[in-house]
């Protein structure tokens, strides 16, 4: 695996670990269609939501924060990606939403920034 795999994977799982205390159960990881990719699909249970989130992981500042790389592009393959998995899934009937986490990793601790409904 290259840095940037084994950086995004140890993310997620921060994530999920994360999640998991924050009273969320993790439904599934990395789900992938044509539309595009969802990293960590969750219920909150403390709103019965079903959320779609992004984890974004970096290591330095050097070219932004976390969340600067969910742009518009990313943002439309996201959208398209959580609509085929309602649909595949028949969960038109749920409350979604979809957030972003962002992980900051210094001296091996991460740094969790949760933001919560981004559209």
């Amino acid at each position: 695996m290259y840095f940037r795999q084994i950086t995004g994977k140890l993310g997620e799982d921060f994530a999920c670990e994360y999640l998991r205390k924050q009273n969320y159960l993790i439904i599934e990881r990395n789900f992938s269609c044509y539309q595009g990719e969802i990293d960590i699909i969750a219920k909150d249970i403390s709103k019965n939501e079903l959320v779609f989130i992004e984890v974004k992981t970096r290591t330095s500042l050097k070219y932004g924060s976390p969340i600067d790389a969910v742009n518009t592009y990313k943002q439309n393959h996201l959208f398209k990606a959580c609509e085929y998995y309602l649909y595949k899934h028949k969960l038109h009937h749920l409350f979604v939403r979809v957030d972003v986490i962002e992980i900051f990793i210094k001296d091996n601790l991460p740094y969790i920034h949760h933001v919560k409904q981004i559209f």
